[in-house]
């Protein structure tokens, strides 16, 4: 921690208020990056967690035989772009409040992120992310029955159809894997991402909460995406809950437990790792978009809306 100076008085904690630029912000952000190279990672990452035994070069093929180049944008529209414009709000808003008042209870720049994330993880996860990872998923199943020969019903039409039959937590079948998925995903790279920010600093001599440069934040936060992959399991765990695969040695009525288990038991510890590479891959791509391409959609938002973006990216 720095020292203060004699006669100083230490830094005030301010809440940064949320505004609407902000959240216009992080939607548009998340939408270029989903609808570029986000989705056809995310098809294959979901691919390989639910063929487990499928290389990378093995899913990429499997998903061009399902579409060609249109096979690895299946759940695009509308449901990564519902969760796309949605979840960058959600984040943004919980994750403030929440490292904000971890902040003002004596919480370190680290231990402060990590609460943010988790919270704002957990809220996205409730919020928006449930119904949309549970019908991208099923999307890409739709397509698998494509394949075969049988026509698969629209979109709405199998999204009112699991209405029906399951109500609410039929298509939101898996929620609690993905809200585990998502704290442990943002509390990680949050906090790992201060974490390097703090080592960067030190590395170059910047003074504690001195600016990074475009270069370094990139850094910073791709090694916080990056690292934060090690919940993979979770994220194969939440594949195979959400699935409509037929699979006759698959349990019935899937916890996150009984899952963990059916995995492990097929597959052992490399199934639950299945699909890591992608995610990687994915982690970099968003830090590009979010970081590396934040400064010129901030110029534009700025021009739109006529209000100063405060928002990190």
């Amino acid at each position: 921690m720095a020292a203060v100076a004699p006669g100083s008085a230490p830094p005030v904690l301010e809440k940064k208020p949320i505004k609407f630029s902000n959240l216009l912000l992080g939607a548009g952000l998340n939408m270029f990056e989903v609808t570029t190279l986000g989705q056809p990672l995310e098809v294959v990452k979901t691919t390989m967690a639910a063929n487990r035994g499928d290389s990378f070069a093995g899913a990429l093929t499997r998903v061009w035989g399902r579409g060609g180049v249109l096979g690895y944008y299946q759940g695009l529209i509308p449901w990564a772009w519902i969760e796309a414009s949605t979840k960058g709000a959600v984040l943004l808003f919980v994750a403030s409040e929440a490292e904000f008042y971890a902040r003002s209870f004596g919480a370190s720049d680290f231990v402060g992120g990590i609460s943010g994330g988790i919270a704002g993880g957990v809220a996205q996860a409730y919020a928006t992310m449930g119904f949309c990872t549970c019908m991208k998923t099923v999307e890409i199943t739709r397509h698998k029955q494509a394949a075969t020969g049988v026509k698969p019903p629209g979109t709405f039409s199998t999204f009112m159809d699991i209405y029906r039959k399951e109500g609410v937590r039929g298509i939101n079948k898996g929620v609690n894997a993905v809200a585990i998925r998502q704290m442990t995903n943002w509390g990680s790279r949050f906090g790992l991402s201060r974490l390097a920010e703090q080592g960067i600093r030190k590395a170059t001599g910047k003074e504690e909460g001195g600016k990074l440069g475009a270069a370094e934040k990139i850094l910073a936060s791709a090694l916080g995406g990056g690292l934060s992959a090690w919940n993979q399991p979770i994220e194969v765990i939440r594949v195979e809950m959400q699935s409509k695969t037929a699979d006759p040695n698959r349990p019935k009525n899937l916890t996150v437990g009984k899952t963990f288990r059916y995995i492990y038991g097929s597959n052992g510890i490399k199934g639950l790792y299945r699909g890591v590479t992608p995610r990687i891959g994915l982690g970099v791509w968003q830090t590009i978009c979010m970081v590396g391409m934040g400064d010129i959609a901030k110029e534009a938002v700025e021009k739109l809306t006529g209000e100063a973006v405060t928002a990190k990216h």
